[in-house]
């Protein structure tokens, strides 16, 4: 594949906003979907971040985030098919034992990225789907469930690990013991079950479990989805966002040291041809 927008294991690098400007259009399909479905989304995390301090991304920031209330999201997973355009497709773990993320993502089909060498999956170009989740009320019960998830979040990692990443010595024990140990279908229930162990209907807290403990916030921070402007795109948002950028980043509208402005440096990445070709 050459003279196409790519990266590869060389480290070459790849014009950030032309895929943040591909990546918005995942985005405004799910809204026009959701709108459409009476499904409740938010952008949170870096998104959210980036559409109170920057107006839209973060400038060093190539990828979006989007959560769901675990009512809408299993909704969007059962009907995707129909609802979604072409060339967008939702993946996840409870339609594809192959995708090795305990979170959906909405991908575009006409393009082609591998995130990791190591990480056995291709795809396209995406935005992340976090389903929100109930959580019990009280903080010794919210450690325990998180300390448990983690647990088989991790394990779901070395299933899907190149197994030999470091060598063929010790390091690619754990992950072929756990390989030999269980099933990709077993470690996806696990996670399905502690995730919807609480109803996020009757919850008065709900948790983004990407984000651990740390996640764990009322229900009512995030509220109804509020409109808020997004590369001048009206899209969803919290109801309390300065009280969630708070709990998740401090002080949030100082900018970090240029050390730690990170992009995901992709493995290898191709704008002009879907990952089926």
């Amino acid at each position: 594949m050459r003279n196409r927008s790519t990266c590869a294991e060389k480290n070459l690098s790849y014009d950030i906003r032309t895929l943040q400007l591909r990546i918005l259009h995942n985005l405004l399909a799910v809204d026009r979907v959701c709108h459409e479905h009476n499904l409740r989304y938010y952008i949170v995390a870096g998104s959210l971040l980036g559409a109170v301090r920057h107006g839209g991304f973060i400038p060093w920031d190539d990828d979006l985030d989007i959560a769901m209330p675990r009512p809408d999201y299993d909704l969007l997973v059962a009907h995707a098919k129909e609802w979604l355009p072409a060339p967008y497709e939702m993946i996840c773990m409870e339609s594809d034992l192959t995708y090795p993320f305990p979170f959906g993502k909405i991908q575009d089909t006409s393009t082609t990225l591998v995130e990791r060498a190591h990480i056995r999956y291709t795809g396209g170009i995406y935005i992340d789907v976090f389903p929100l989740d109930g959580m019990p009320s009280a903080r010794w019960a919210q450690r325990w469930h998180c300390m448990r998830y983690e647990f088989w979040k991790r394990i779901i990692y070395f299933m899907y690990r190149d197994p030999y990443k470091h060598g063929h010595g010790p390091s690619s024990w754990i992950p072929l013991f756990c390989q030999w140990l269980f099933t990709r279908k077993q470690v996806h229930q696990q996670l399905k079950h502690i995730a919807t162990e609480s109803s996020y209907d009757i919850s008065e807290y709900v948790i983004d479990h990407d984000f651990g403990l740390r996640g764990v916030m009322r229900k009512q921070i995030y509220g109804s989805p509020t409109s808020i402007l997004f590369e001048g795109e009206s899209v969803q948002g919290l109801q309390q966002k300065e009280e969630y950028l708070s709990r998740i980043y401090g002080d949030y509208m100082t900018l970090p040291p240029v050390e730690k402005r990170k992009q995901h440096r992709f493995h290898f990445l191709d704008l002009e041809h879907g990952f089926r070709e």
